[in-house]
């Protein structure tokens, strides 16, 4: 990918896909009916946000929120016009609210910024303190809790991934990847082209979300453990530190994708991807490359809003 080149984000929706730019923000979902519906929303400015921005390690936590509120304001536009079957109500409609719970602490890429972060942190470090009578010295603990951490978020994701409206969300979360991938190797957005790119992608929530518990396991080592009560708070208050340096590392394993040996640095990342991404079907790259190249419509003439669901 050449420095020159724009970078872009996405996000998985229910039936569609949302994608990012420095501005603008479109979604794209399927219809029932084989149509395509778009939605828009533009990124907002805040002065407070751009000068926090520019700060490394205090960037990745203002970052994350910015996608929290956007990617939100998305998801509920495709759950909006989220359509079942005829015949299917029913069942559909109780998927589909077990599916706006999932996605309430669940989103694809940025697993629970607020309510799950807190539970992924906090819940391992009560499983390794009920092994302190076995396991009682520091190093012990923390290796104890990383993994916990680990296992949880394993069994989690495989999980959902069995839900088969989920596994639909992955499967548009590996178009989206595709997508990003064809466009930074310079080729032309077609079905074709986007279905022989990889599904995996460096910069992905998926391996932010992996890095925070690799990342989250050396910092603690600087913190003691006991008593408990101590501990917990200090995990709390240390969230935001392990996101901002976990956004830098995401962002420099991005950087050196393409440097022997180094590439390998991203890889742990790209591994928990095989979970969180399914390979598409070919309607999906196609909702995939509209929502893309709406964006890219808009960026070059903002006019082209008007004619779209936007806030």
């Amino acid at each position: 990918m050449s420095s020159q080149t724009p970078v872009y984000g996405g996000q998985a929706l229910l039936e569609g896909v949302m994608f990012g730019g420095k501005d603008h923000t479109v979604a794209a979902i399927r219809r029932n009916d084989n149509s395509i519906d778009y939605f828009y929303a533009k990124k907002e400015k805040k002065p407070i946000y751009q000068k926090l921005k520019k700060i490394p390690f205090v960037r990745g936590n203002i970052a994350l929120l910015e996608s929290a509120g956007l990617g939100s304001r998305h998801l509920q536009f495709a759950s909006d016009r989220y359509e079942v079957n005829p015949g299917e109500e029913e069942e559909n409609e109780q998927e589909l609210s077990k599916l706006q719970m999932i996605l309430g602490v669940a989103v694809v890429g940025i697993l629970s910024f607020l309510f799950g972060k807190f539970v992924f942190t906090l819940v391992p470090v009560f499983l390794a303190e009920l092994f302190s009578p076995w396991v009682s010295g520091k190093t012990g603990q923390i290796l104890l809790e990383t993994g916990f951490k680990l296992i949880l978020l394993l069994i989690y994701l495989y999980f959902i991934s069995l839900t088969p409206i989920i596994k639909r969300v992955f499967q548009y979360h590996g178009a989206e990847h595709k997508v990003i991938n064809c466009y930074e190797a310079g080729l032309e957005l077609t079905v074709e082209n986007v279905q022989k790119q990889s599904r995996l992608h460096y910069r992905c929530g998926s391996s932010f979300i992996l890095f925070t518990v690799i990342i989250g396991m050396f910092v603690y080592f600087f913190f003691p453990t006991d008593p408990l009560w101590l501990r917990v708070v200090i995990r709390i208050l240390l969230i935001p530190v392990v996101l901002g340096i976990s956004f830098e590392v995401l962002q420099a394993t991005n950087a050196v994708r393409d440097i022997p040996v180094l590439k390998y640095l991203g890889y742990p990342g790209l591994w928990l991807q095989l979970l969180t991404t399914k390979e598409p079907q070919d309607d999906m790259v196609e909702v995939s490359i509209a929502s893309f190249k709406k964006l890219h419509e808009i960026e070059k003439d903002p006019m082209v809003i008007s004619d779209i669901n936007h806030d």
